[in-house]
């Protein structure tokens, strides 16, 4: 047996609320939803207050209107979250030997070895003080020997706690929690198990793992394997991609506008949905065109942070409109996205409607399973 780990969940609470509230301390202790301001928008985040009147994540906007009258509705500033973001990055840079930034507000750190000369809970209540004394921003914090029991200990500890779970505890800690308490448990595997008689951790662990895997795949065993605590998935090193991109190359120079705006389509569908896979957002466009006589030439754009191909298609339709002044055959065509931070497609609900969302989630669902290039628009079609 190897040696037994200590890993760390670190969530910042409520992330984009809590930054509002630092700019504007009048939030405090009022119901905030951050999200699209129209109706058909949908809700990104929202105060515990919020959370009280039964308003969640991914609500639509008309409902948490309803059920949370007096909330602040606030439409959310991504260039400033990720800001904040990468500050409690630095912080958490400085003090752990190995970390991994899982998404906007949340990382993992690998405290393996570090109980021989520190206290792990002692350390990990200290790096928690560090964030909070230079940022503002609360945050909670799981400790366990895996990524699973200490992501469950963190929502456990919240809001603005700390909750230890040692190797010989975690059992007892699982077992009378909520299968909605496991990370890959969404609403159709939720709603599947209950209608077996399955609804506390502990049942679903003594469940025979060969049924589980019958009903649900190789998401059975894996269920399986984090209702008993089992989670050997590695803290895997932090290192930001700074941009995605694909280039063409044509077997014959051309002008041919339809054929180049299909290609563009096309490229731009298949790294979004990339990003998509890496959960990550773009906030920079750039699109490069090869004349027949080898110059070249890029343009780019800022934009606010996505991963949804209609705003970027937009966006690189525009800069190749602007690009492409010469009347020249064109030799190639690429498309590049930059300054890409971590985040969901649940971060681009400021302005999108849940059925854009779902469409996307559809589409993506479809693409896993028959390859990217599966499922498209019919204006990108011819270069699928």
């Amino acid at each position: 047996m190897g040696e037994e780990r200590n890993i760390v969940h670190l969530d910042l609470d409520s992330f984009f609320v809590s930054v509002e509230r630092l700019r504007n301390r009048r939030l405090e202790g009022r119901p905030v939803i951050i999200g699209g301001l129209s109706d058909r928008g949908v809700v990104a985040s929202c105060s515990y207050e919020a959370r009280r009147f039964g308003v969640h994540s991914a609500m639509p906007m008309r409902m948490a209107r309803r059920l949370c009258g007096d909330a602040v509705v606030i439409r959310g500033d991504m260039d400033l979250y990720s800001r904040y973001s990468a500050a409690v990055t630095d912080i958490v840079r400085e003090w752990a030997p190995v970390y991994e930034k899982a998404s906007i507000d949340e990382h993992y750190l690998d405290l393996t070895g570090m109980e021989r000369f520190f206290g792990t809970l002692k350390w990990s209540r200290e790096l928690k003080k560090q964030i909070v004394r230079h940022t503002g921003l609360p945050v909670s914090f799981g400790l366990s020997l895996n990524k699973t029991v200490s992501k469950i200990a963190t929502g456990e500890a919240k809001p603005d706690g700390g909750l230890y779970v040692p190797a010989g505890r975690v059992k007892p800690f699982l077992y009378p929690l909520s299968i909605r308490k496991i990370p890959m448990i969404g609403d159709k595997t939720y709603h599947l198990l209950r209608s077996m008689g399955i609804s506390r951790i502990r049942t679903l662990s003594r469940m025979p793992v060969e049924m589980l895997q019958h009903v649900l795949g190789k998401n059975g065993v894996a269920l399986w394997k984090k209702a008993n605590g089992i989670d050997t998935a590695p803290v895997e090193p932090y290192s930001e991609r700074k941009s995605v991109g694909t280039e063409r190359t044509f077997e014959r120079d051309t002008t041919d506008m339809q054929a180049m705006n299909a290609l563009l389509v096309s490229m731009v569908e298949k790294l979004a949905f990339q990003l998509r896979q890496e959960r990550k957002l773009t906030s920079c466009v750039t699109v490069k065109i090869r004349y027949s006589n080898y110059d070249t030439h890029t343009l780019q754009k800022r934009i606010a942070y996505t991963a949804f191909d209609h705003h970027l298609i937009a966006t690189a339709r525009e800069l190749f409109r602007r690009l492409y002044s010469r009347r020249m055959l064109i030799r190639l065509l690429g498309v590049r996205f930059s300054h890409l931070v971590y985040g969901t497609q649940q971060l681009n609900m400021f302005e999108d409607t849940r059925e854009q969302v779902s469409l996307y989630q559809s589409m993506d669902a479809i693409r896993k399973r028959y390859g990217a290039g599966a499922i498209g628009r019919a204006s990108g079609y011819r270069h699928r």
